[in-house]
């Protein structure tokens, strides 16, 4: 069984685009959709009875708001699948998502598997761009970019149990990501545009300075003295203005 995790807060405008997306995957491996309210105050709670009749759509509030990372291991927690797919609520999938990660990872034989994302700028919707990953991610690439988008990932459920998300204050996932490598060695990437990834000017990823600052914190989170952090901030500042502004491929709607 796979079991995706959405954590959601007043996400009610577009969660139910992200919980369809995944009822929608072609896979046929059974699947569990757990959606972690995060003590919204939005009619989510309300909305969520469409669902009311779909055993594979398992509704979970949290008593207080507790943070996107605590949703995420809350959701791990609680999931009964082997392996473990997060998604944002303001995200959303290719139908086929999960299964061509199912394929790389039964040939590789990786504990974690991502997907190239198409951003779509929620305030400029007619503005898009797709990024591509790498087959083969390593610890050392991985810490001159993240190329894992979190709603892309897929993952053995015990190691995300062995490493559960901890720092809200940097970027929590990337931090996770690097400590899985560090310790299993490699993901690997299906390069396919799978992932439908909305760029909010209001979230965490959309204030660059901000982003900048919660970069920096992940490497002194790992234990990185302030040379060697400033040399991989400034390696993945790089890679970054390339990425947005180089090798993204470009597309406006059709």
């Amino acid at each position: 069984m796979i079991s995706v995790v959405i954590p959601s807060y007043n996400g009610a405008e577009t969660l139910f685009q992200a919980i369809d997306s995944v009822l929608c995957q072609t896979t046929k491996t059974p699947l569990e959709i757990l959606v972690i309210d995060d003590n919204s105050t939005d009619n989510t709670m309300e909305k969520m009875g469409r669902y009311g009749e779909n055993d594979r759509v398992r509704y979970i509030r949290n008593e207080t708001n507790k943070g996107a990372s605590a949703s995420r291991n809350r959701g791990v927690q609680l999931a009964k699948g082997d392996y473990i797919a997060f998604l944002d609520a303001d995200d959303y999938w290719d139908p086929e998502k999960l299964e061509k990660q199912e394929k790389a990872l039964a040939k590789t034989g990786d504990v974690l598997c991502c997907t190239g994302r198409e951003l779509i700028y929620d305030q400029e919707p007619e503005k898009q761009k797709i990024f591509s990953v790498p087959e083969r991610i390593t610890y050392k690439m991985l810490l001159r970019g993240n190329v894992i988008g979190c709603s892309s990932v897929l993952a053995k459920r015990s190691v995300l149990l062995e490493f559960p998300m901890e720092k809200d204050e940097c970027h929590e996932d990337y931090l996770d990501w690097l400590r899985i490598l560090k310790k299993y060695g490699t993901a690997c990437g299906v390069d396919k545009p799978l992932l439908k990834y909305r760029l909010s000017s209001t979230g965490k990823s959309g204030n660059k300075l901000h982003s900048a600052g919660m970069t920096y914190r992940v490497y002194r989170e790992l234990g990185m003295g302030t040379f060697r952090s400033l040399y991989c901030f400034a390696c993945y500042a790089v890679n970054g203005v390339r990425k947005y502004y180089g090798k993204g491929k470009k597309r406006g709607r059709d």
